[in-house]
C-alpha cells in the first residue's frame, strides 16, 4: 500500500507492526472471543429447540396388472422425466393439499400454527378500530397456511426420481406426522384423479359404442345387399363364384385341348404305319386293343403249331396248308382292327375338337362376366373397407370401455408413487446446533477483532514505512522485474555506523558525487549515505525485454499455467528454459519442467542420475506420475526427465500427453514442457491447440529464422510467441558446470 506524490513520500505497509500491534492486544481480544463464545452458547441453549422429519416417495408408473386385459395390448409405460418430477414437487406444495393436510390433523387447534387463536390487547384494539382485518374469520386452514409453508420443505433427490418432504416443529411427533401425512394425501389425490378419468372415460365410451354398433350394422348391411344386386357370391376370403368359374374352364380347356393332340398324333402314327405296310407291334396304340392282342395271341399259337408240325410234314400237306391260310386270315383282321383303332383314333380327335370349341366359347362369355364383376367390386370392395373400419373402432371402444370399467373401484388405480421412507420421530433437535454456533461466533470475533487492530494501526500510521524515492531502488515494472542479487550489478553494499536507520537502504552511484574517493567515504559517513563503485553500463532495453528475467515475470504476471518451450538452436536454448524454471522458483513459483527434447538436456542439468524413470515411462504405462517427477539438483523445481522407455512407443500415446499436463497444472503454478528443435506441428499435436503460452528460447537468435519460425507457429494458430534470447554467458557457465 503506498502512494506517490510531489509534496509526499512514498509508504509502505509494515507487516511485522501489524503483527506485533495484534500480539499487544492478544488479551483484548481472546477477552471478547470468550465473552461472544459465552453468551452465543448461553443464547443458543435459550432457543426453543426445532424438529425436523422427512418422508421420501418414489414417483414411478403403477398398474395392476390383473386390470390389464388380456386382448388389448397394455400402453407402454412412460418413465418421468425432469420436467414431470419438478411438477410434482409443486403439487405437494400445492395449496389445496396443505389445507387438507391441515384438516385432518388439526393444526389451526395448536398454537405453533394458528397464533391467532390468542391475539394479544394491540391486536384486538386494532380490530375494534378497524384497522385490522379479524383474523378469526378467515378459515382454519387458511391461518395456518403460512406457518406450514415456512417449515416445510420438498424437493427432488439429485439425479433420481425420489421425492423428499421434510417439516420442521417445534414438537417431534409432529415432525414425523406431517410429512407422512402429505405424502398419504398426496397419494390419495393422484388415485382420485385416476379414477375420475377412468369414470369420465367411460361416460364418454357409452354413447359413442352404442353409435359406433349402428354404423356397424349399417355398413355390413350395404355390403351384402350390394354383393346380391352384382351377384357377387364370395366362395372363400379371396375368390368369388366369377373368379373361381373362369378357372375351372381354363384348366378344362387347357385338358381337352391336350386330349385332342394326343388322339390326333395317335391316329396320325397308326395310318402311316398301315400305309408303309410296317409292323404296327410297336405302336402303344395298336398294341393297347384288347382285340389285337387277342388276334396276336391266336396268331402266335398257330405259329407255334406250324413250327411242331414242320418237322413232321412237308409244306405242300394239307394241314400245313389250312394252318397258313389261317394265319393269312389273322394277319388280315389284325389289318382290319387296326384301321378300325385309327378311326377310332381320329372320332376322339373330332370329338375332343368340338369340346375345345364348346369350351373357348364358355371361357369368352365367363370374361365378360368377370370383367363386368371386377367393376362392381370396386364400389363392394370401398363399402367393405367402411365396414372393416367401423367394426375396427368399435372393437377398440369396446376394449378401451371394459378397461375403464375394470379401473372404477378405488384399489384398481393405484397412485404413480409409493412410499420407500416414512418420517420417524427425530431424537435430537435440527436448530439450535448450540457447538456449531458458538465456534463459530467465536472464530468471527476472533477474527474480527485482529482486523479491527489492523485497520486501526493502519489508519494511524503506526504501520506505514515511508521509503525516499529520490534515493531507494528503482520499483520494477510488472513485465521487466529483475531480483536484486548481491554484487552482480556492480554494486558493493558498505555499512554505515554514522546514522543507523538514517541510510539504510539507500544507495548511490560513485559518479554522482564530485570527490575523491577518501572524502567521498568520509562524506558518506558524514551524510549516512552508502557509497557504491559505479554500476557497469546497463545493457540494451531490448536484450533486457527478452532475457530470461523478463520472461519469468510475464509468466507470473499473465497467469499461465502451461508453457511449450521450442529451442531451435539444441542444447543451449534447452539450458536456457532450465534457468527459466530456476528463476521462477527463486521468485516463489512452484514449476515442474518437462523434458520433451531428445538429447535429454534437462534432464543432465537438473536430475540426480541418468536412469530416472521419466515422461517417456509415464506415456507408455510403465510408470505413475508420482514416481516421474523428481527434484532439481540446484533450486526447489522439479523436474520430469526424459525417461528410459522406447521413444516411438512413447509417442503412440502421446494423446495422454494433454491431460497429464492439465493435471500437473492443477497441482503446479506453471508446467514447463521444454520440446527442444520441435516444429510447429509436433507443438500443436502436443497441446491439442490449447490456449498455452509457446517461448522461444534463442539465446543468439537471427532475424530470418525467428521469421520463418513464427510464420510456421502461426498457420497452426498459435500468432503470440514470448521470445527468450537472454543470459547466453550464464548459459556457457551452467553447460561447463554441468560438464564438470
Amino acid at each position: 500500500m503506498s502512494s506517490v506524490s510531489n509534496d509526499q513520500q512514498d509508504v509502505d505497509i509494515d507487516l511485522s507492526q501489524l503483527f506485533r500491534a495484534v500480539w499487544n492486544r492478544k488479551a483484548r481480544i481472546l477477552a471478547a472471543t470468550a465473552l461472544v463464545g459465552a453468551l452465543a452458547f448461553v443464547g443458543a441453549s435459550m432457543i426453543s429447540p426445532q424438529y425436523s422429519a422427512e418422508t421420501r416417495i418414489l414417483i414411478e408408473p403403477r398398474e395392476p396388472i390383473y386390470t390389464t386385459q388380456t386382448n388389448v395390448q397394455a400402453p407402454t409405460e412412460q418413465l418421468s422425466d425432469e420436467l414431470n418430477i419438478a411438477s410434482q414437487v409443486q403439487i405437494l406444495q400445492s395449496v389445496d393439499l396443505i389445507k387438507q393436510v391441515a384438516r385432518d390433523l388439526k393444526l389451526y387447534k395448536l398454537r405453533e400454527f394458528d397464533p391467532d387463536t390468542s391475539p394479544s390487547a394491540l391486536s384486538d384494539l386494532l380490530v375494534m378500530l378497524g384497522l385490522k382485518e379479524n383474523p378469526l374469520d378467515m378459515a382454519p386452514e387458511e391461518r395456518v397456511l403460512k406457518t406450514f409453508q415456512e417449515n416445510l420443505q420438498v424437493y427432488q433427490v439429485e439425479k433420481s426420481r425420489v421425492i423428499g418432504i421434510q417439516f420442521t416443529s417445534k414438537d417431534p411427533k409432529l415432525a414425523a406426522e406431517i410429512p407422512n401425512a402429505i405424502a398419504t394425501v398426496y397419494r390419495s389425490l393422484q388415485s382420485g384423479a385416476k379414477l375420475d378419468s377412468n369414470s369420465q372415460a367411460a361416460r364418454w365410451l357409452e354413447p359413442e359404442i352404442a353409435n359406433l354398433r349402428e354404423k356397424v350394422k349399417e355398413a355390413e348391411g350395404k355390403v351384402a345387399e350390394y354383393r346380391a344386386s352384382a351377384d357377387l357370391m364370395p366362395i372363400n376370403e379371396t375368390t368369388n363364384f366369377s373368379s373361381q368359374q373362369l378357372s375351372d374352364i381354363s384348366a378344362e380347356l387347357a385338358r381337352v385341348r391336350g386330349e385332342r393332340a394326343d388322339a390326333e398324333a395317335k391316329a396320325e402314327n397308326v395310318r402311316n404305319a398301315l400305309k408303309a405296310g410296317k409292323s404296327t407291334d410297336t405302336l402303344v396304340a395298336i398294341t393297347g386293343n384288347e382285340s389285337i392282342q387277342r388276334l396276336k395271341a391266336s396268331e402266335s399259337e398257330i405259329r407255334s403249331r406250324i413250327a411242331d408240325l414242320s418237322t413232321t410234314l412237308l409244306d405242300g400237306h394239307p394241314q400245313m396248308k389250312a394252318l397258313r391260310a389261317q394265319l393269312a386270315g389273322i394277319h388280315d383282321q389284325i389289318t382290319a382292327e387296326s384301321a378300325k383303332i385309327a378311326s377310332g383314333l381320329e372320332n376322339e380327335a373330332n370329338v375332343a375338337r368340338a369340346r375345345e370349341t364348346q369350351l373357348i366359347q364358355q371361357l369368352n362369355t365367363v370374361k365378360a362376366d368377370t370383367a363386368r364383376a371386377g367393376n362392381d367390386e370396386v364400389g363392394l370392395k370401398a363399402l367393405e373397407r367402411e365396414a372393416t373400419a367401423q367394426r375396427q373402432l368399435l372393437e377398440t371402444y369396446l376394449a378401451r370401455y371394459r378397461e375403464a370399467t375394470t379401473r372404477l373401484d378405488k384399489g384398481a388405480s393405484p397412485a404413480d408413487a409409493r412410499v420407500i421412507s416414512k418420517a420417524v420421530e427425530p431424537r435430537e433437535a435440527s436448530f439450535p446446533k448450540v457447538v456449531p454456533i458458538t465456534v463459530v461466533a467465536a472464530l468471527a470475533t476472533l477474527i474480527l477483532s485482529a482486523v479491527i487492530v489492523m485497520l486501526s494501526e493502519l489508519f494511524s500510521g503506526r504501520a506505514l514505512r515511508p521509503v525516499d524515492p529520490g534515493l531507494g531502488p528503482a520499483r520494477p515494472e510488472p513485465g521487466n522485474r529483475r531480483e536484486p542479487q548481491a554484487k552482480s550489478d556492480g554494486f558493493v553494499p558498505v555499512s554505515s555506523p554514522g546514522r543507523g536507520a538514517v541510510a539504510a537502504g539507500n544507495v548511490v552511484p560513485a559518479s554522482l558525487l564530485a570527490v575523491e574517493p577518501d572524502e567521498e567515504l568520509a562524506a558518506s559517513m558524514e551524510e549516512g549515505l552508502i557509497l557504491v563503485p559505479e554500476a557497469e553500463p546497463e545493457v540494451d532495453e531490448d536484450d533486457d525485454e527478452f532475457s530470461i528475467e523478463s520472461v519469468a515475470a510475464y509468466l507470473i504476471d499473465s497467469g499461465a499455467r502451461i508453457a511449450f518451450a521450442v529451442s531451435p538452436s539444441g542444447d543451449d536454448g534447452s539450458t536456457a528454459s532450465v534457468m527459466l524454471a530456476r528463476e521462477l522458483d527463486a521468485r516463489g513459483r512452484k514449476v515442474v519442467l518437462i523434458d520433451m527434447t531428445g538429447s535429454a538436456c534437462p534432464t543432465r542439468l537438473m536430475a540426480a542420475g541418468k536412469d530416472l524413470p521419466g515422461i517417456t515411462d509415464l506415456l507408455c504405462g510403465e510408470a505413475g506420475v508420482s514416481e516421474v517427477i523428481h527434484p532439481d539438483r540446484l533450486s526447489g523445481a522439479d523436474v520430469i526427465p526424459q525417461g528410459n522407455s522406447d521413444v516411438r512407443q512413447a509417442m503412440r500415446g502421446a494423446y495422454r500427453f494433454s491431460a497429464t499436463a492439465e493435471a500437473l497444472a492443477d497441482a503446479y503454478d506453471l508446467v514447463l514442457v521444454e520440446c527442444g528443435p520441435a516444429n510447429a506441428e509436433s507443438v500443436s499435436r502436443l497441446s491439442h491447440s490449447g490456449a498455452h503460452e509457446v517461448i522461444l528460447s534463442v539465446p543468439r537468435p537471427d532475424e530470418q529464422d525467428l521469421v520463418e519460425i513464427m510464420a510456421a507457429f502461426e498457420k497452426v494458430g498459435y500468432v503470440d510467441l514470448v521470445l527468450m534470447c537472454g543470459g547466453a554467458p550464464n548459459i556457457h557457465k551452467a553447460l561447463n558446470r554441468s560438464a564438470a
